[in-house]
């Protein structure tokens, strides 16, 4: 049993019932609070990577501050250093420290052990691989550092080298931990490798939640002035990790002085906040969500009469989004928005080249508008990605429905908000929406905001306000119940703040509909059929026209039908003007029909024609007699032919200017044969040899192509999930579970530019499609990412493992 575990477990063994309710609630644990005798399995647990990487997230910037303070420390640490680390020294931070300790105690991150000291769950410790921008202490570093490497580093200090390695180490760890020694060995240190030096002291000191997922970037060897620090051992490179040198935390304290002092910022930044109405706010978010439910009705109903076809490298594309849009009047972020709420509800579904509407679509659109909505807010609050991004990092179109990787940060900004708005004052928002971003960020600190927003999650804020979550800058009845993750809290605001479904329309002489608020399913449905939808939102407009009504009449429907079902939904008597339109557009209709047709039978005797119709040997052939000379059959003109010369009957065909068919029989001829070369013999004459004439050219593509398919096959190297030798190094087993398109041979290449620290070029498929090839350096691994520098776009950026579908050398 590890130290860590069993001060847990000693820790949750003397809690109370409710306090151990709150952890493990905190943690997304929905058990009962264990027996005395399972809380060494609780303890167990909560203390697996995976748990703790779920609880992350979760955690505010104060959070993650002092957890990073804290990882800093050698542990057990006192809450006394680390309230000198992080200079809360005052009654308002030491309070602030103490809300927070309590705060990562709750999701049993950080818990007081027997002795009073804190200590902290291992795989958070380890989340950092250098907390406030320290490398571990000289002890590690120096641990597999050779006895004459330790007497070389000590006569540069200065310092006479001992006899035995141990004694030097212990040398070089007095060195190190003093500081005056240290400032006066920079004394006399070189330009170069004193700024090196002092750059690398700085470290992160931004507290970021960015230091916890990637670390922090180290410069290379070669730099100026970095043999020096290496032979004085004030750099050092680390034998169990490769890469650049690593600096002993002892000589980056000594470097950054006595006063530096770790990030802590337990106040949220303060935003402009305007005094709202009593149901300000309410107003405005019932108008947005009331557009925003007619305008999604208007987006699946644009769905349901034509599938949007699916672009070949997956998704809707930009063309059939702007189709969309148009015949629903919505523009492309209500579009997009509602696309993939209804598809990760169930509404929609992948259908072979097209997406299609679902049997729950059916389900959903009898509902009253306030459930439908509920129902895609649900949807929209859980979402791994930001459904209205329409660019990616490089400026090109994102279709929709791409199926784009799951993005924690995106998640992670949409509760950001909801926390966001939720702290505000009450009955208070924010004066500008916008600045609403860095409260987002102090709430979630690994949000991402795509890399289009003007300002700060400008994108998860215009969702919010589309959708009636936020409006005015402060929390609707909606987005109060959408936090909490009540189902039937947000059920109820739906139906208080969006109107009742309207049922009947105002129809007037100008041969218009006008429904004021939501129409219901069965009025939308009606009218759609019958009319042309010219406006949608808080009132929509239908406009009857000729066309609109032909095509009720092509679908089946009559005019008496058509006049009865308008009366029953209009607020008053049907106008004038409709009914004649209605009359005369039914008059005219069907008077000319058009028959399918293979070919045409026609003669100048009737009776010999209606013998052809009756003829059951002649039934295969779809025979229809429109006129006494006329014929229609459903057969290809040959097997028409056939069949009534089988019949004891003589038809001719006809061509298609109406002459008479020639039908002459070419007798079968075969092809010339080639003859053989004639080559002369001794004797002067000639023969016909089969020797082949001189080798051909080696570049005849005849030739090749032979030698290619007499060639033995070669095998590729079995891969070590298909039998072949392990892995050679980890890096290869990541890439592998999540570069499912490369080969054995193309995973091992990317891992060893990895570890390396070498350039690759690979061929890359963006998710808008787009199929680039790509020269990156300067990699770190992040799973499922890749991040790099990019040749093409000259500037840093994030690749998808899966999106890689070659890898070469760099040249």
């Amino acid at each position: 049993m590890t130290k860590s575990r069993s001060t847990l477990a000693a820790w949750l063994g003397g809690l109370d019932g409710c306090r151990l309710a709150r952890v493990l609630e905190a943690r997304g644990d929905a058990s009962a609070p264990p027996e005395p005798r399972s809380v060494g399995e609780l303890a167990d647990r909560l203390q697996r990577p995976g748990s703790v990487a779920l609880a992350l997230p979760q955690l505010t910037l104060p959070h993650l501050q002092v957890a990073e303070a804290l990882a800093a420390l050698p542990e057990p640490a006192s809450r006394e250093a680390l309230a000198v680390l992080l200079g809360a020294a005052d009654d308002g931070a030491a309070r602030a420290l103490d809300d927070v300790l309590e705060g990562l105690a709750d999701h049993a991150l950080v818990w007081p052990d027997g002795a009073g000291k804190l200590r902290m769950a291992g795989p958070l410790r380890q989340a950092w691989d250098a907390p406030l921008g320290l490398d571990p202490p000289s002890e590690r570093l120096f641990a597999e550092t050779t006895s004459e490497e330790l007497r070389g580093m000590l006569a540069a200090l200065g310092v006479k080298p001992p006899a035995t390695k141990s004694q030097r180490l212990a040398a070089l760890l007095e060195h190190h931990t003093d500081p005056e020694r240290i400032a006066s060995v920079m004394a006399t240190a070189p330009t170069a490798a004193r700024t090196l030096l002092e750059g690398r002291a700085g470290g992160v000191q931004e507290g970021s939640a960015r230091s916890v997922v990637f670390g922090s970037p180290d410069p290379g060897d070669d730099e100026p002035g970095a043999r020096w620090a290496l032979d004085r051992g004030l750099l050092v490179r680390d034998r169990q990790r490769p890469g650049p040198a690593r600096m002993p935390a002892e000589v980056a304290l000594a470097l950054r002085g006595p006063g530096r002092r770790a990030p802590f910022h337990p106040v949220p930044p303060s935003v402009g906040l305007t005094v709202l109405g009593p149901r300000e706010a309410d107003r405005e978010a019932s108008a947005a969500a009331t557009a925003f439910a007619a305008h999604a009705a208007s987006v699946l109903a644009a769905c349901s009469a034509t599938p949007p076809a699916r672009l070949k490298s997956g998704g809707i594309g930009a063309r059939e989004l702007a189709r969309i849009g148009k015949a629903a009047l919505a523009d492309d972020a209500v579009v997009r928005l509602t696309l993939e709420t209804a598809y990760a509800a169930g509404l929609l579904a992948r259908d072979g080249d097209h997406v299609a509407l679902t049997h729950t679509y059916d389900t959903w659109a009898e509902l009253e508008p306030p459930e439908r909505l509920a129902v895609l807010l649900q949807a929209w609050r859980d979402l791994p990605f930001t459904p209205t991004r329409a660019r990616d990092e490089d400026g090109r179109a994102l279709p929709a429905l791409a199926g784009a990787p799951p993005c924690m940060g995106c998640t992670q900004a949409r509760h950001g908000l909801l926390d966001a708005t939720a702290g505000l004052p009450g009955r208070q928002g924010a004066r500008v929406p916008s600045d609403l971003g860095h409260l987002i960020a102090w709430h979630r600190p690994f949000a991402d905001s795509p890399p289009q927003d003007g300002t700060p999650f400008a994108t998860v804020l215009r969702e919010a306000e589309l959708l009636g979550v936020v409006a005015r800058g402060a929390l609707s009845g909606i987005g109060i119940h959408l936090r909490t993750g009540d189902t039937e809290g947000v059920d109820v605001e739906c139906r208080r703040l969006l109107p009742p479904a309207a049922t009947t329309a105002r129809i007037g002489a100008d041969l218009t509909a006008v429904v004021t608020g939501m129409p219901s399913a069965r009025l939308a449905s009606l009218l759609d059929s019958l009319a042309d939808r010219e406006t949608s939102g808080t009132a929509s407009v239908w406009r009857f026209s000729a066309d609109s009504l032909r095509r009720a009449l092509d679908a089946g429907r009559v005019p008496e039908a058509i006049t009865a079902d308008l009366a029953a939904v209009a607020a008053g008597p049907l106008p004038q003007p409709l009914t004649y339109l209605i009359a005369d557009t039914a008059r005219g209709h069907g008077r000319v029909r058009i028959a399918p047709a293979t070919c045409v039978l026609h003669g100048d005797e009737p009776a010999l024609l209606a013998e052809l119709a009756a003829h059951r040997g002649l039934a295969e052939l779809g025979l229809r007699q429109l006129a006494p000379t006329v014929l229609t059959s459903r057969s290809p003109l040959g097997a028409t032919l056939a069949a009534l010369r089988a019949e004891g009957y003589a038809p001719v065909a006809e061509t298609a200017d109406g002459t008479v068919r020639i039908e002459k029989a070419r007798p079968r001829r075969a092809a010339a044969a080639v003859p053989a070369p004639r080559v002369a013999d001794a004797r002067g004459g000639g023969r016909i040899t089969s020797t082949p004439r001189a080798a051909e050219p080696a570049t005849d593509p005849g030739v090749l192509a032979l030698r290619l398919l007499a060639a033995p096959p070669t095998t590729p190297e079995p891969a070590p999930l298909d039998g072949g030798a392990p892995f050679a190094t980890g890096t290869e087993k990541i890439v592998s579970g999540w570069a499912k398109r490369l080969p054995y041979s193309d995973v091992r290449q990317l891992a060893h530019a990895i570890d390396a620290g070498r350039a690759i070029t690979v061929e890359y498929v963006a998710a808008s499609g787009s199929r680039t090839v790509r020269t990156l350096s300067h990699l770190y691994l992040d799973p499922p990412y890749l991040e790099a520098w990019c040749h093409l776009r000259d500037a840093e950026r994030v690749f998808a493992l899966s999106r890689i579908h070659s890898v070469l050398s760099a040249t």
